[in-house]
């Protein structure tokens, strides 16, 4: 059964024989201004890794099972990864949508009546009275829509949805680097948190322990009122710094739950002992390769690109439109002789439109259409920039804090023994109680800024892997 006129697949191809330019300008990628290197401190050197071992699974690097369990709960659950799951299907529809402006839209269309026709209706000719009749009328045929892109309205909307399409895919995959990296952190500031609290428990015990002895002491006569009471305000404001350090441990470990879309009550990280920490090394780069390497900076990019593409589409209204509008079918009085060669039907029609005057519309509509590129382009600098900044401050923060580690382990030794020659003195009755206290003091802080620097090592690693914009895979690790 054939319904189309066999001239309308001729006029369709010389319909687009003249749908050869596309209004608007063609996508180049602005420059951004790119450092040739980073500012390497000791004991960084740059690396050259491969793309394809960019976005391997990152965290596993600091070899930490927990943190792997966690990460991958993290991935199946998360809502707002979800979001952006959905967001990026949508980009992929819309660009099936837009695809389909290539192709004909045929419709298919059944339409049977039966009417009465007045008898007092207008004549037609003043020499035949009008009847009144009773007639059935069955139509059967199939039209066809085709807009013919004769200025590339319809190839300049398809880039731009091929573009956001991309860029919502690398925004999905920022969402999950964003994720992951802070679960990583939430979860690292958990176990900084653990290992405080163990400093600060510990200490609880040997305060506790002195307090005991000065109480003896003082009941004996040994010791001075404003030493039992000196050390019984050390212990009470250690006490309460423990207190303070658990709500740290409750509030991060909400969020790490929400992260993992479970209840925040119903869910519990075991305290953890103290362990060795590993930070794994990370190879920096070019600064030229975060452009590849950002999600966050690819989704900035394709922005732009989305953006140029729109300006075609607004200046497309500019020029006429054409659209081919072919009919074909039956048409008959009875629906036995409907599909028989006497009621066979057909037509080819074509539309031609062009706005002559909308007020400036169009104009108003091609300069939004510039300044949202416009606004693009400084967003995707913006981003560089910002790019730059964070790996530069995890490069520099990453090798301060190595250093500043030496420094603590150091002082904390060093405030070891100076309680320890200040317990020995105070027994001895050489020195007063002060000196222990302040030496008790000193220790405390000491241990507690050696654990915190630790921590912050951790997260400092976490935020220059993100800040790079993903890991490595076989890398040699450090302890």
């Amino acid at each position: 059964m054939k319904l189309l006129h066999p001239g309308v697949g001729v006029a369709a191809a010389a319909a687009l024989s003249l749908s050869a330019c596309a209004v608007g300008p063609d996508y180049h990628r602005p420059e951004a201004e790119v450092p040739a290197a980073w500012a390497l401190p000791i004991p960084w050197r740059e690396a050259h890794p491969l793309d394809a071992e960019l976005k391997g699974r990152w965290w596993t690097g600091f070899e930490d099972a927990e943190l792997d369990a966690l990460v991958e709960q993290a991935l199946a659950g998360n809502q707002n990864l979800q979001i952006a799951a959905a967001r990026l299907d949508q980009a992929r529809a819309q660009v099936t949508i837009a695809q389909s402006a290539l192709y004909p839209s045929l419709a298919l269309n059944a339409v049977p009546t039966r009417a009465k026709i007045s008898a007092n209706r207008p004549l037609a000719a003043y020499s035949s009275p009008n009847v009144s009749t009773v007639q059935n009328d069955f139509v059967l045929d199939a039209t066809v829509s085709y807009e013919v892109d004769l200025f590339g309205r319809v190839r300049r909307d398809i880039e731009a949805s091929r573009a956001a399409r991309d860029q919502s895919q690398a925004d999905y995959e920022n969402a999950r680097l964003v994720l992951i990296a802070q679960v990583a952190s939430d979860f690292f500031t958990v176990r900084e948190l653990d290992a405080e609290s163990a400093v600060v428990r510990a200490s609880i015990e040997a305060q506790q322990h002195s307090l005991d002895i000065i109480t003896a002491r003082h009941e004996l006569g040994f010791a001075t009122g404003l030493d039992l009471a000196q050390q019984q305000a050390l212990l009470a404001a250690s006490r309460t710094q423990l207190e303070l350090l658990q709500n740290q441990r409750a509030q991060n470990e909400h969020a790490l739950a929400t992260l993992l879309a479970v209840p925040a009550p119903s869910f519990a990280l075991a305290v953890s002992a103290p362990v060795a920490w590993i930070v794994p090394p990370v190879p920096v780069g070019l600064p030229s390769d975060i452009l590849q390497r950002r999600p966050d900076v690819a989704s900035a990019e394709r922005a732009m690109a989305a953006a140029n593409a729109r300006i075609g589409v607004a200046k497309a209204a500019y020029f006429p439109t054409l659209e081919l509008l072919p009919t074909a079918g039956w048409e008959s009085n009875a629906l036995a002789s409907l599909v028989e060669l006497p009621s066979r039907m057909w037509s080819l029609g074509a539309a031609a439109s062009a706005t002559v005057f909308n007020g400036g519309a169009t104009g108003g509509a091609v300069r939004y259409a510039s300044a949202d590129y416009t606004a693009a382009v400084a967003l995707y600098r913006e981003t560089i920039l910002t790019a730059m900044e964070e790996v530069e401050n995890g490069i520099i923060g990453l090798a301060q804090l190595s250093r500043a580690e030496v420094e603590s382990a150091a002082s904390v030794s060093s405030a070891q023994r100076a309680l320890d020659i200040a317990n020995d003195r105070y027994a001895g009755g050489v020195d007063t109680f002060l000196d222990v206290f302040t030496a008790q003091q000193a220790l405390l802080a000491d241990q507690r800024q050696t654990v915190q620097i630790e921590g912050e090592r951790m997260l400092a690693a976490v935020y220059l892997v993100k800040a790079l914009g993903g890991g490595w895979q076989a890398l040699p690790r450090t302890r």
